[in-house]
């Protein structure tokens, strides 16, 4: 046995070592593509279906969907164009002392339909102009890729104009807004002013106030961790936020539904996810994220899993959970196994680590993040 001091206390002291802030931020968008991955081979199938293609425990790893391992949805891809958005956003306010968030990320999302085949590059210049067209992200092929994108996140950006929380493109509470938010989270550390932004990201395509206060919810979560908090603490800082909108009613009610079974000590397990909802929209999807991650919240493995496996939206379920745990557990809490084939890793790793920095005032970064 080693004596007290020694090496067994250095093990110990670095396994219970609380994550640091980068690899907080490379842990949310790395764990929620993870999350996206494990998901997208069970996306519309029942939990029965699920359970005749892969077994009892249904899915446990990596499935090839869309012609690849680890291949990623449109969930990462619009949290990713988020990420930009919010970064253009920076530097543009850093740079010209003034810039106004929702139309940076709404222009990133322009950019993301050009990548989705909506409209011709000519075309695009009719919202997107050409100093704000260039970047390094257009240019990563495997960003084109057109995988299953949201019809309503689709017809809302091709409309004229933006959607605010004023004046909104439709009524749509669906789950498209909430998926692709937790860069706000990571881009504002104090919770008050993520659950806005989260908002406000969101209302550019999800107009019902259940689809955009959801995701303020989820931004407010990802911001509270980052700063260090204990998880079910965030949920409840962010429920109390939610709670001064008597409009959050829906998104309350749902959440604590979810936050019963965990205080009631409900077995874990798929069937318990589906008493919850099926992540469809924007509440249910916030609230099986939170329920998963509270269930299994030192395991990112069986958390995730917890995620995917159900009837519904497995794969936005997946990547919202892994948006929450890869931010409190940090990017080594999740399997490397699942890391490595991951689609657009290393931008991925990219996109985290600029978001930690924010701004540097040099060309390379102006080039990256153009303002405009």
């Amino acid at each position: 046995m080693s004596p007290p001091g020694t090496e067994w206390d250095y093990m110990v002291q670095a396994m219970n070592a609380k994550p640091s802030a980068v690899s907080r931020f490379k842990g949310c968008l790395i764990g929620g593509a993870v999350g996206d991955a494990l998901g997208a081979p069970v996306e519309f199938m029942s939990l029965a279906e699920i359970r005749r293609k892969f077994g009892s425990e249904g899915i446990t790893g990596y499935s090839p969907v869309y012609g690849r391992i680890g291949a990623i949805t449109d969930d990462t891809q619009m949290t990713l164009w988020t990420a930009e958005g919010l970064l253009r956003y920076h530097c543009r306010g850093q740079h010209r002392g003034v810039s106004h968030m929702p139309s940076m990320v709404h222009r990133a999302y322009l950019r993301w339909l050009i990548t989705q085949g909506a409209f011709s590059r000519d075309e695009a210049f009719q919202y997107v102009n050409d100093q704000d067209y260039p970047g390094w992200m257009i240019g990563i092929r495997d960003l084109h890729a057109r995988r299953a994108p949201g019809n309503t996140c689709l017809a809302a950006l091709k409309s004229a104009g933006m959607g605010t929380m004023d004046e909104p493109k439709n009524d749509s509470k669906g789950c498209g807004g909430v998926m692709r938010v937790a860069p706000a989270g990571l881009y504002e550390p104090h919770p008050v002013r993520a659950f806005k932004i989260g908002c406000e990201i969101a209302a550019l395509t999800h107009g019902h106030p259940t689809g955009y206060l959801a995701s303020g919810c989820l931004a407010a979560i990802v911001a509270s961790l980052t700063q260090g908090k204990d998880l079910r603490a965030a949920v409840d800082e962010s429920m109390f936020l939610l709670a001064e909108d008597p409009r959050g009613q829906e998104t309350v009610d749902c959440v604590n539904r979810a936050l019963s079974l965990i205080d009631k000590g409900a077995d874990p397990i798929p069937e318990t996810v589906e008493s919850v909802g099926q992540g469809w929209i924007a509440e249910e999807a916030l609230a099986i994220s939170i329920y998963c991650s509270l269930a299994h919240q030192d395991d990112f493995r069986k958390a995730v899993l917890l995620a995917v496996n159900h009837s519904g939206d497995s794969d936005s379920t997946g990547a919202i959970t892994g948006n929450i745990l890869g931010t409190l557990l940090g990017v080594k809490a999740i399997p490397l196994e699942w890391i490595s084939p991951l689609e657009l890793r290393d931008e991925i790793a990219t996109l985290a680590e600029d978001l930690h920095t924010k701004f540097r005032d040099d060309d390379e970064w102006f080039s990256k993040y153009p303002g405009g």
